[in-house]
C-alpha cells in the first residue's frame, strides 16, 4: 500500500517530431533554429541540426572505414529548451492537439491555430 503512493507519473508525450523546425530558447545556442534529427522520448531529449556541437574523439577503425580523430557532431538537447517554429506564423510557439471533423488528431499552433502536417 505504501508503494502505491510512490508510483511514477507518466510524463506528457513529446509533440516535437523528426523533421520539425525548432528554435532553441535556452543554453549556449540560444536563438539558433534548426531541424530535428532525432527524438528520444525516454530521456526527453532531441538532437537539433547545427546546434549543441560537441567534440567526439574517435579511434580509427579501418574495417569500418572510420578515419578517427576529433569529430564535431550534434549533441542532445532537453525538449524543454526548444520551441517549435510554426509554419503558419513563422514564430516559435507552443503546440496543442486538436481533433478534426473526420476524427484524426492533428498538432496545432497555440499562437495562430495553424495545423502541422503529421
Amino acid at each position: 500500500m505504501l508503494q502505491e503512493r510512490h508510483e511514477k507519473v507518466k510524463p506528457a508525450p513529446i509533440l516535437i517530431r523528426h523533421g520539425d523546425t525548432v528554435k532553441i530558447i535556452s543554453g549556449r545556442d540560444k536563438g539558433k533554429t534548426g531541424r530535428v534529427l532525432t527524438v528520444d522520448p525516454a530521456k526527453r531529449r532531441i538532437t537539433v541540426e547545427h546546434a549543441n556541437i560537441i567534440k567526439r574523439h574517435t579511434r580509427p577503425n579501418p574495417s569500418k572505414n572510420i578515419r578517427g580523430g576529433i569529430l564535431d557532431k550534434e549533441g542532445p538537447i532537453h525538449v524543454s529548451n526548444v520551441m517549435i517554429v510554426c509554419p503558419g506564423c513563422g514564430k516559435h510557439a507552443r503546440l496543442g492537439m486538436s481533433v478534426t471533423p473526420d476524427g484524426t488528431k492533428v498538432r496545432v499552433c497555440r499562437r495562430c491555430n495553424a495545423t502541422f502536417e503529421n
